[in-house]
Order: structure tokens, then C-alpha cells, then sequence
């Protein structure tokens, strides 16, 4: 009768080969894990790999309870997302290569933040708006929330300054070197200006809105940030969420709105949720 309650021979064997080949080899492979953590946290990558995590956890389940189709079409689906994956985190793997080739892979670049005071930083860019607006100085300003936005940060040119009307209209004064692109704000501090959004494949907007309501909308559509769009031909103020434009806004408008977005009213910590990476 076959003894369950020994230990297997061959994990024992392991066990006493264990040496300080292996501590190195483990410490290796914990290191480049820590680093490729760091390296999608704050991108669209965490939100997938979340996903990937509970796929895997209704396969175990579907494998516990005997649940024979749906544990085939789990499991199926497993499949198909190893196929899929390469093509998924194309952009993180880019990144990764980039710094490769760069050398910061393993470099310790961190960025502190400090205290957030978030109805300060809304009060600036609704005021930064009505300036815009008054002048008609096209601008694109976006908020970061849950979603992190490192890729589209590092397609512009990183700043880490502190929020205020003033600095956010002297970005869009026209023909500037950062006035041509979006700003991207994360937390109380300006991450970057002049970055590259993905424009909205939306095919029922209106033909009167430009590439910067289109790009606006679109960062929306990929994410959870929020947009607030001023009109270089018209003045007028709009702020995209989750793929919608409201326009024609005023500064009141504009920061019950934002305020309302951010959960202001409801008292909830926004540092939370805006400075997640």
C-alpha cells in the first residue's frame, strides 16, 4: 500500500541540493521580478494582469466543483491569452527593451510626492481654464485617477512641477516648445506636457471637433482618466470622461464636476486613487 504520508523522494533530493548557487539563483530572479513590477505599475498592464488573476481563479474553481465545460472553456481561454499576451503588453515589453537599451532597467529612479491638497489643484486648473478659455489658447489637460499613464508620459516631456494656473497657461501659450500635446497631471504634481494621446475611433462624434477633442476623448476611452479640453477656435471648455464630452462649461460648472469626479463630495481620499502608478 502506497504510503501518502512520506514525503516525495524527489523533493527531499531538492531540498538537500539546496546551496548558495541557489539562494543566488532565487535572488536573481526575485530582483528582475521586483523590477518588472515596478516597471507596468502604473500602466494598463496591472489592470490586465488583475483580470488574468481571476480568470485563473475561476479556472481552479471550475477544477474544484467539477464544473467539466466551463472548466474547458476556462481553460481554452487560458490558451488563447498566451497567444494574446505579447500582443497585449506590446507596450510595457517596448518599455522594457527601451530601458534596456538605455541602462535604466536596474537603475532606482523613483519619484516622491508629497502632501496632495486636491480641491487646490481642481480650484488651479478650473482657473487655468477660464484663462485658456478667455484667451482662446487651445488645451489639453489630463487627471490622472486609478489608471496609470506612464506610457503616454514618457512620449512627452516630463516636468514633476507643482499644479498652478499660471504654470499650466504659460505651458499652451502658442508656439511654445510644450504648448503642442497634453499635459498629464498625476496627483498635485504636472508629470509631463507635450505627450501623445490615442485619438477616439469614436464614429459618431461631430465633425466640428478637432484632433485635441479627439485625443481628450480618447485617453478617456483607454483609461480612467479625466480630460478637460479648451477650444483653440471657440474658447469653449469641455471635459471628457469615459469616452463623453461635455462642453460649452463654465469655471463653477467645471469644478462641480471635477470635484464630483474625484469624489470630493463624498469626502473619499483622492490621494488614494491619483497617486497609484
Amino acid at each position: 500500500m502506497e504510503q501518502f504520508w512520506l514525503p516525495n523522494l524527489d523533493y527531499l533530493k531538492a531540498v538537500l541540493k539546496f546551496n548558495l548557487s541557489s539562494v543566488i539563483d532565487i535572488a536573481i530572479v526575485a530582483f528582475v521580478m521586483y523590477r518588472l513590477m515596478l516597471l507596468i505599475k502604473g500602466t494598463r498592464a496591472v489592470q490586465l494582469i488583475k483580470g488574468l488573476i481571476v480568470l485563473l481563479g475561476l479556472t481552479a474553481l471550475s477544477s474544484l466543483f467539477n464544473l467539466n465545460t466551463a472548466n474547458w472553456l476556462l481553460r481554452q481561454a487560458m490558451t488563447a491569452l498566451v497567444v494574446a499576451l505579447p500582443v497585449v503588453f506590446q507596450p510595457e515589453l517596448r518599455r522594457a527593451l527601451e530601458k534596456l537599451g538605455r541602462g535604466r532597467l536596474l537603475s532606482t529612479n523613483t519619484i516622491s510626492h508629497g502632501e496632495v491638497d486636491p480641491s487646490r489643484v481642481i480650484a488651479e486648473i478650473c482657473r487655468s481654464a477660464t484663462l485658456l478659455s478667455k484667451n482662446k489658447m487651445g488645451a489639453l489637460i489630463v487627471l490622472q485617477r486609478e489608471t496609470g499613464l506612464e506610457e503616454y508620459i514618457d512620449t512627452g516631456v516630463k516636468i514633476d512641477g507643482v499644479v498652478s494656473a499660471e504654470f499650466l497657461v504659460n505651458i499652451f501659450i502658442p508656439k511654445t516648445p510644450l504648448h503642442d500635446g497634453a499635459v498629464v497631471i498625476r496627483g498635485e504634481r504636472v508629470a509631463a506636457a507635450a505627450c501623445f494621446l490615442p485619438l477616439s475611433e469614436n464614429p459618431y462624434l461631430t465633425s466640428d471637433l478637432g484632433s485635441r477633442h479627439r485625443a481628450g476623448i480618447g485617453i478617456t476611452e483607454h483609461s480612467d482618466a479625466v480630460a478637460v479640453i479648451v477650444s483653440e477656435e471657440t474658447g469653449s471648455v469641455s471635459l471628457a470622461v469615459e469616452g463623453d464630452l461635455t462642453r460649452y462649461l463654465d469655471e463653477a460648472s467645471l469644478m462641480d464636476r471635477l470635484s464630483s469626479l474625484l469624489n470630493l463630495k463624498a469626502g473619499s481620499s483622492l490621494s488614494s486613487l491619483w497617486f497609484r502608478r
